[in-house]
Order: C-alpha cells, then structure tokens, then sequence
C-alpha cells in the first residue's frame, strides 16, 4: 500500500518491522526462511496484480490461469525476502540480537541480485517508496536507489530492535540511532535540493537547456495494431506534433507510435520526415524495426531521430521484456507461445546511443530499461546531457501499474544529476528534474501535449561514475557477516 496506488508512502518506514522482529526471534533460519517467502508473496501478489489486467486482455489467457502465472511470478520474487529474513536469522543466532542493524546490507544484496539474477525485475524495490520526498532520495547520486532502501530498512530495524528491546530506554536509544541516521540523509537531502541564490540561474531563460515538447497520443492498445487505424494514428499525432513544436527543440513520440517499420515502408516514413519539415524541429520518433532477409529477420523495438533530412540516427531497446517481448530459454519453455500468443519474437539492441542533436545530445531509453540503474547510466556516461524515456503502457491499463512504473524516474534522474522527459502512449508522460522533482505530467488516458524547458546535466554524480559500488559493499558486508555468524553458531 506504500506504492501506487494508494501510494502511502510512509507506511514504508514501519511495515517491515514486524517481519525483521519475527526474522531475528525465529527458531530457525527455515523458519524464518518460511516466514520472509510468506511476506514476500503477500507484497507481490497486489503490488503486481495489474498483470492480469494485461495479460487476460492481451494474450489468450483466461483469468483463472492469468492469476496463476501472477501466483508463479510472486513466489519467485518472494524467494528475495525469503533468504533476507532467513540470513537475518542465521546471523542473530550466532551473533546476538544485535545483527538487526545488519538487515539493510541483507536487502540491499537481495535487491542487486533481483536486479541481474535471470535478466532482472527490480519491480518494486524498497527505494522507490518515497519517491516524492526529495530530500531522502537524494542519497542515490552516491548510492543508487539501494541507499535509499538501505535507509527505509534501517528505520524498520530500528523498530524492531526496538521492540525486542527489554528495556524502555534501551528501545528510546536503538529509536533515536535509526532515527538520527534518517534525519541525518534528510538534512543533507534538504541541503542538496535548495534553490541556490537569486540570479544563479534560476531564470528557465538563463539556464542551458532545451526546450522538449512530449505528444501523448493515448492510443487504445486494442486498436493500435489494427491496419485501418493506422492512418487516424498518424494523423492525431501530426496533430499533436503541430501544436506542441513551436518554440521546441526536439519532439518527443512515445514508445512504438508509429505502427509500422518506418525504415521498410517509404510511404510512413516519408509522412514522417514531410512533418519534421513542416514544423521544423526533429522529431524522437518510437517505432519497431527489422534488420536481415529470408528466415533471418531480426525484429527491433527502436527510437529513431527524425529531421527534415530524413532520418539521423536509431537506437534498438537493449533490455528486453522476458515473456512480452520475447521468450527466455525458448527451447525449454516452448509451451509458452502456445499459451500466450501475443508474446513477442524481438531481438535486443547492442549498444547505447546518444542522439546527434545539435548543441544539446541525449539518451533514450524504452520502456522497461528505465526500471534498470546501471543500464540507464551508460547513456549519461557516453555523454547524454539529458534522458529521455519512451513507454507504452497501455498494456497496464487503468491501474497502478503506469504509476509504479513513473516512480521509478525520479531515482533515475537524482543517480545521475539528470533531467528525464518521458512520454507515454496513454500516460503517464512527464518531465523529470535531475533533483526527482516531477513537474508538468499528463494523467492517464487523456489526450495532449506537454513542453517544458530541460537543463542540461552540469556534472557527474558519483553514481554515474562508479555505479553499483554501494549495494556491492553492502552484499560484500552481508557474506562476512554471516561467515562470522557461522562461526559464532560453532563456537
């Protein structure tokens, strides 16, 4: 209930506690092994139950079987909290009580490997809780978003070693340890998020930057493919295009817009590229391409920069969707296709890209890959001066899924020290500050534009420089510390 929706955000700083308590005072390791799994598929099953929503509407399943896939795919996920709350046990048996400060190094570790184990799902990670509370978010230049849920963690190990406390002054002072620490990050949060003094350019008119213009077309995904509404697409977003382009720089279609392989059908392109010159200003077109011939077509889902010249440059989503955009290990799970029919068949991109737009180059990512850090941070690396994000969830429907999916760009843009515009087919498109501030945004299904002015990236952040080294320290932590439990337990 801490994420979207309802997006009770503070309920996350106390609804582990209970779990960390019982984890530290469970019999057994398998215990409390039991106890984290059961946790676990309790938050997944409502967090993600918008799935079923996508997949009954947009695959052949049926319900009852679209509620045991949500089941599956919860039970995994849950298998993360599960080994943190056993590691938790193991380590309090063998070292007091007081390896509960220990529990944000388990999470953390946890959380990294949910991020590359088996391609990854870094779906709700604790760090996005507090996704509206700049000051606590801004922890992530240095850390990611693994600091932010170490620190979320470490308040509800603070109650609970609060709780297991025997002595009333005893929990005050464990209370006040978890609590200085937060306020602590608060602080420098706050300090780091101040508008700096007047004239320095706080002016949107002194500040280097561009101006973005993002078109949501709000596309029913029901008609998006349908060949006889393919020109009434391309006509509401010229429509779009017209009105939002004046006084832009770039503007931006969401993810697969144009419903076609614009690099294979002369006709959608040229359409394209007569807009771009009617409106003068490069268009950030979403759209799927194919590369080879015969049996050997490779089906790209890819952005492509568009000018009155034609097109500029392409960039192919590198991190696929398992399951929606292709099959993993599709020898073994060949079933899966005849369950699903609608999954994908698309081949990954190779490498980042950074579009050539003049005097203000920018990264794109598609979709899915903003839910990933390390892979987002490439892009500023190889020089973006500000991000972009394309996204179609429309798959998601009326839900909190769209929601979930927009909290997670704050903590993209604060990691980096880099604005986000983000655009998306039936919503939620909005623009990013680097300090994960949210600004102008287009609510779900409605039909529009937005244009705003985006800063430019004025320097790296430690993240961006070193990326996962905090969650590494932390999973290195976490091996020690149950090493030297596992000793204590022999002793």
């Amino acid at each position: 209930m801490a994420y979207p929706r309802p997006g009770w955000d503070l309920l996350g700083w106390v609804a582990l506690g209970p779990l960390l308590a019982l984890a530290a005072t469970a019999a057994t390791p398998g215990a409390a092994f039991c106890e984290g799994w059961l946790a676990g598929l309790a938050f997944f099953v409502p967090l993600l139950r918008w799935l079923t929503h996508t997949m009954t509407t947009y695959s052949t399943l049926n319900p009852p079987l679209a509620v045991l896939v949500l089941l599956l795919l919860s039970a995994y996920l849950a298998l993360f909290w599960a080994g943190v709350t056993a590691a938790l046990a193991w380590t309090t048996a063998g070292l007091g009580v007081g390896a509960l400060w220990l529990a944000p190094a388990f999470w953390v570790a946890g959380e990294l490997l949910r991020t590359y184990l088996l391609s990854g799902f870094p779906w709700g990670l604790v760090g996005y809780v507090p996704y509206r509370r700049l000051p606590i978010l801004q922890v992530a230049a240095w850390t990611g978003v693994y600091g932010v849920s170490a620190l979320l963690v470490l308040a509800n190990a603070a109650l609970a070693r609060a709780w297991l406390a025997r002595a009333w002054r005893t929990a005050a002072l464990h209370l006040a340890a978890g609590g200085l620490v937060v306020a602590g990050a608060w602080a420098v949060g706050t300090a780091r998020v101040a508008p700096g003094p007047p004239g320095a350019g706080s002016d949107p008119e002194t500040r280097a930057g561009v101006v973005v213009a993002l078109v949501q077309g709000d596309i029913p995904q029901a008609v998006k493919w349908d060949q006889a509404f393919r020109e009434e697409t391309l006509r509401i977003y010229a429509e779009l295009t017209r009105e939002a382009a004046p006084g832009a720089q770039v503007v931006v279609w969401p993810e697969a817009a144009v419903p076609a392989l614009v690099r294979h059908e002369p006709e959608v392109m040229g359409q394209v590229v007569d807009l771009a010159r009617q409106v003068g200003t490069p268009l950030l077109v979403g759209a799927p391409d194919s590369t080879g011939s015969g049996r050997a077509i490779h089906y790209l889902n890819s952005a492509f920069l568009v000018t009155s010249a034609g097109l500029q440059a392409r960039y192919d989503k590198m991190h696929l969707v398992p399951f929606g955009e292709y099959v993993p290990l599709k020898r073994l799970l060949f079933f899966v296709e005849a369950i699903a029919a609608d999954v994908g068949d698309f081949t990954p991109g190779r490498a980042p890209v950074v579009f050539p737009l003049p005097g203000a180059p920018f990264g794109t990512v598609i979709c899915y890959e903003v839910i990933f850090p390390n892979l987002f941070r490439q892009f500023v690396r190889e020089g973006a001066s500000f991000m972009v994000n394309i996204t179609n969830d429309a798959w998601f429907g009326d839900s909190g899924g769209p929601l979930q999916h927009l909290a997670m760009v704050p903590l993209r843009a604060v990691e980096n020290g880099v604005a986000v515009a983000r655009a998306a087919n039936t919503g939620v498109s909005a623009f990013v500050a680097p300090s994960g501030a949210i600004g102008p945004a287009l609510p779900l299904e409605r039909r529009g534009f937005l244009r705003e002015h985006v800063s430019f990236r004025r320097e790296g952040t430690f993240y961006t420089r070193h990326g996962d080294l905090f969650a590494y320290a932390m999973a290195a932590v976490s091996a020690t510390a149950l090493v030297a439990a596992g000793r204590g337990r022999a002793g």
